[in-house]
C-alpha cells in the first residue's frame, strides 16, 4: 500500500463506523463543497483542500510522498520527536502513524467535535441544545489549542525524511462501534457487570493490569445501569459539561467514556448518572489496533510504541 491508500483507508474505515452514518457525512461534505464555491480568493488560500473529501479534520498525511510503498510501520497512541528519532534509529521504518492528531491535525482538532451534537441527538438530547454547548466548547477547545507549537514533530520528521500520519477519530469511531456492540451483546444489569464485561476486551484487560483499565468514577458497582450512553468515546475531545443534565433528563443512567476530569465527575454526580471510565490508552489503542489490523491483513508489519497496546 502507498501512504495516500492507507490514508483513503482510514477515511473509508471512519466513515462506515461512524455514529452519524454514511448518509449523515456524505451530506456534510456535500455542504462544505457549496461554502467552499463561496469562498473568497483570499479565503481560498487558506482553505484545507481535504476538508472536501474527508470529514476529520484530525486526520492526514503530514509529511512524506503520498506515494510512496510503505512496508513497515512504526505506530503509536502519542507520536513525539523522541519517538521520530526512534523511527530514524530502527532503520527500514516507511511510516510512522500517530493516533494523536499534530502540527494541522491537532489545531483543528475542535472541528471534529461536531460529531457529538448528532450523537447526543441520538440518545435523546434536543439538537438545539446539542449544538448551543458543543458551539461554545469548540471555542474553548479551539482557543486553547491556538498557543501550541503544532508542528514541532513535523519539523523532526522533516529533518530525518520520515512520513508521518495521524489517524483520530477514525480510530475512535472504530473503538465506538466495537464497544457499544460488546456491551449491547453482553447486556449487563449493574455496573460490576459492566466493567467486567470492558475487562473482557483484551486492550482493557492489560491496561487493568497496569492499573489504567476501566474504573468507576460516579455511581456504585451494585447499582444498575439503565440506559447507556456510549457518547464519551469518540468527537475530538471532552464536550461541555453542562450535557449531564440534558442526558440524565433523556433517561440516561450510565455514561461510558475514555477520560474525565474532576470537575465534570462532579456534574455527572450532580445529575445521578453513573459513570464508568474505560481508560484512555485501551481505548486509543483498541481503534488504533482495528485499523493497524487492516494494515496487517494488507501485508505491513506494525511496530507499536507510545502507549500503544498493540492485540
Amino acid at each position: 500500500m502507498t501512504i495516500q491508500e492507507i490514508y483513503q483507508l482510514a477515511i473509508s474505515l471512519g466513515i462506515n463506523a461512524d455514529p452519524r452514518g454514511p448518509q449523515r457525512i456524505k451530506k456534510l461534505l456535500q455542504k462544505e463543497t457549496q461554502n467552499h464555491r463561496h469562498l473568497r480568493k483570499a479565503e481560498r488560500a487558506e482553505f484545507d483542500q481535504e476538508r472536501l473529501k474527508n470529514p476529520y479534520s484530525d486526520t492526514r498525511i503530514l509529511f512524506g510522498d503520498p506515494n510512496k510503498k510503505v512496508k513497515r510501520v512504526l505506530a503509536g497512541l502519542e507520536i513525539g520527536v523522541s519517538e521520530i528519532l526512534l523511527a530514524d534509529r530502527l532503520k527500514n521504518i516507511d511510516l510512522v502513524i500517530s493516533h494523536h492528531p499534530l502540527g494541522p491535525a491537532l489545531a483543528r482538532l475542535d472541528d471534529v467535535m461536531r460529531l457529538q451534537t448528532d450523537l447526543l441527538a441520538l440518545y435523546g438530547v434536543p439538537i438545539n441544545v446539542a449544538e448551543s454547548l458543543l458551539e461554545t466548547r469548540m471555542s474553548e477547545v479551539s482557543r486553547r489549542l491556538h498557543p501550541y507549537f503544532h508542528n514541532r514533530e513535523i519539523d523532526a520528521a522533516k529533518l530525518l525524511n520520515i512520513p508521518l500520519l495521524c489517524v483520530h477519530t477514525p480510530a475512535d469511531n472504530l473503538c465506538f462501534q466495537f464497544v457499544k456492540k460488546k456491551i449491547e451483546r453482553k447486556n449487563p444489569e449493574t455496573i460490576a457487570e459492566l466493567i467486567k464485561a470492558l475487562k473482557s476486551i483484551p486492550e482493557y484487560k492489560e491496561a487493568a493490569l497496569l492499573g489504567a483499565g476501566p474504573k468507576l468514577f460516579a455511581g456504585k458497582p451494585e447499582r444498575r445501569c439503565g440506559k447507556i450512553a456510549f457518547t464519551e468515546i469518540t468527537g475530538g475531545t471532552a464536550g461541555h459539561k453542562e450535557i449531564y443534565a440534558y442526558l440524565s433528563h433523556a433517561g440516561i443512567g450510565t455514561v461510558i467514556g475514555m477520560h474525565m476530569s474532576e470537575d465534570y465527575k462532579e456534574e455527572a454526580e450532580k445529575h445521578h448518572l453513573n459513570v464508568v471510565i474505560a481508560g484512555h490508552a485501551p481505548s486509543d489503542s483498541l481503534g488504533l489496533n482495528l485499523f493497524l489490523d487492516e494494515l496487517e491483513k494488507r501485508g505491513i508489519e506494525i511496530i507499536p510504541c507510545a502507549g500503544l497496546i498493540r492485540v
